[in-house]
């Protein structure tokens, strides 16, 4: 080792380790007050987090208990593959092994919640810094990452949110092949190592779910197609060692990839109609006007724009994509003053452009590129909402950002300048300030697992049983109530006969079905009630009995 590089390598660590820091205490802070009530409260809503807190529980305890039940959950009693109807965030499984109950189930929910915000504020920075950026160019590249105002959108979706590993697989694969924007590739520069550990991260954040995870595989095949071109024309020297690693972690990868398509595609096969169609695609796609909209709960912006109202009423859903107005200004003076080439400059420009074209899906001035993607690009007919590729706008807006900031402090080279230039920064993260509702999450109101199973919660619907799923997580007992990606035919049809139970109808089609106890709910938490008569209508001749509770009526079912 030369004498230089210890303190080299000292310096960098010592700058990872107070990123790290950096970033979890700053996650605390942009989400505050998650962290005051962990284990009781979500952000936004309790809906779609339940159904995630369920999903990291249940892949740890299936794979713990009964690793071939995997894929076939303890809901939707009846259905196979069930856990393949969503994205299944599998690659948090080492987290579900930490407590158990629901309790923990929500605790541990929000840890993720917190540390998904860390490491898209830590991962943009190392790429930043690996592409040749200066510290502070790579501050506001992680701050602009992880707080852009559109993630505010999908404060309830922890599977969007999750984007860090993206950020850090392109840093540690850069940094492996000894590439950044300053200095191209430079042989004497690559570390195999770190490229095995991109791979594997960019496995694992496919792990997560296809959502983001199959555009991210076709950028890196892409970027990997020209960076094996590039290498053509000039031949320069690839170590053995690099291209053995490689291979290797493509080879992970790859495997990765098919061992999580199988089941999706067997659920492909079952229903048909899973896929997304053009028409429902349409619904999630959004103009250039989508750009330009903030998300309710964003602080500065969100409460400034009719846009989003204008927008809802024309059939346009989630169509609140801002990367930052800030963020914008900083990139567009960065295609004129930067630390990058313009070269690069103009790739990304171009780059951008295509990200928020085929981000705008079927509402583009010209569909025909969305709809060759869909018809052809093997797995892409199941994304149903095209905006969420602004991930893509803000982290190469970030880094054009990141290039001005880098080229200003490397002209001026003054310690006043260098801490002015921290403004841009602090800008950024005030459009990432979140005015979010943090609402209390319904404790279970019985033991699920102490009645006699398969059971049904009522009222069922989409939202209530998504928090159903969640008061499983004590044990798992097989229950009919489900509210995953996809309703099948079956929930619909169980959902209907039961509007009148307790009758003989809704009995015998019960009966029919396994269900041996149904609990209803006296107060349920959506709009959908369970009717008034359900309390009170005679059993005589059903064959069922009723056990009143303060808070819900427990009715078993006799075989």
């Amino acid at each position: 080792m030369r004498p230089a590089a210890a303190p080299r390598r000292r310096r960098l660590v010592v700058e990872c380790l107070l990123a790290a820091v950096g970033s979890v205490a700053l996650a605390v802070g942009m989400t505050w007050p998650l962290m005051k009530h962990p284990a009781s409260h979500f952000a936004s809503d309790f809906w779609d987090p339940s159904l995630q807190a369920w999903q990291v529980a249940w892949s740890a305890w299936a794979v713990t208990n009964d690793p071939g039940r995997l894929w076939q959950t303890n809901a939707h009693y009846g259905e196979t593959l069930s856990f393949a109807w969503s994205d299944s965030l599998l690659g948090y499984l080492p987290a579900g092994l930490i407590g158990s109950g629901f309790e923990a189930a929500v605790l541990r929910y929000n840890i993720l919640f917190l540390l998904v915000f860390a490491l898209a504020a830590f991962g943009a920075y190392l790429l930043a810094r690996q592409l040749g950026a200066a510290p502070v160019g790579a501050l506001v590249a992680g701050a602009a990452f992880a707080y852009s105002p559109w993630r505010y959108g999908h404060l309830s979706h922890l599977n969007i949110l999750s984007i860090g590993g993206i950020a850090l697989a392109l840093a540690m694969l850069a940094r492996g092949h000894g590439y950044s924007l300053r200095h191209g590739y430079r042989p004497q520069r690559v570390r195999p190592g770190w490229a095995l550990c991109g791979w594997l991260v960019t496995a694992w954040q496919i792990s997560l779910g296809f959502g983001l995870g199959l555009p991210f595989g076709y950028v890196l095949g892409t970027l990997t197609l020209i960076a094996f071109v590039c290498w053509l024309r000039r031949r320069p020297p690839f170590p053995k060692r690099l291209l053995w690693l490689d291979v290797t972690g493509v080879v992970i990868f790859l495997t990765v990839t098919v061992l999580m398509a199988l089941p999706y595609l067997e659920v492909n096969k079952a229903y048909p109609n899973s896929a997304r169609t053009l028409e429902e695609v349409n619904s999630f796609s959004g103009d250039y006007r989508q750009f330009l909209t903030a998300p309710e709960p964003q602080w500065l912006w969100g409460n400034n724009f009719g846009l989003r109202d204008v927008m809802a009423t024309q059939g346009h859903n989630e169509s609140w994509s801002l990367p930052g107005f800030f963020l914008a200004g900083l990139a567009v003076i960065g295609l004129l003053v930067s630390s990058w080439s313009c070269r690069h400059r103009l790739l990304i420009l171009l780059a951008v452009a295509a990200f928020a074209w085929v981000g705008m899906g079927m509402r583009a001035p010209e569909n025909y590129p969305y709809q060759m993607l869909h018809h052809w690009l093997p797995g892409w007919n199941a994304i149903r909402t095209p905006g969420r590729l602004v991930l893509w706008v803000s982290l190469l807006l970030a880094l054009l950002a990141a290039g001005l900031l880098t080229a200003i402090a490397e002209k001026a080279r003054r310690s006043l300048v260098t801490l002015a230039l921290l403004v841009p920064t602090a800008l950024v993260l005030l459009e990432g300030v979140q005015d979010a509702n943090f609402v209390e999450v319904p404790r279970p109101p019985i033991a699920l697992k102490s009645v006699q199973q398969p059971l049904l919660v009522l009222p069922s619907n989409k939202l209530d049983d998504e928090l159903a799923m969640l008061w499983s997580t004590d044990g798992f007992p097989t229950m009919a109530n489900g509210s995953t990606g996809m309703i099948p035919p079956s929930l619909e049809q169980l959902r209907a006969a039961t509007k009148s139970f307790p009758d003989a109808a809704s009995v015998t089609y019960l009966r029919d079905r396994g269900i041996r106890t149904v609990i209803a709910l006296r107060q349920g938490h959506s709009d959908d009630q369970v009717p008034p008569e359900t309390f009170t209508r005679p059993l005589d001749g059903l064959g069922v009995t009723r056990e009143e509770h303060p808070n819900l009526v427990i009715f078993r079912l006799a075989a």
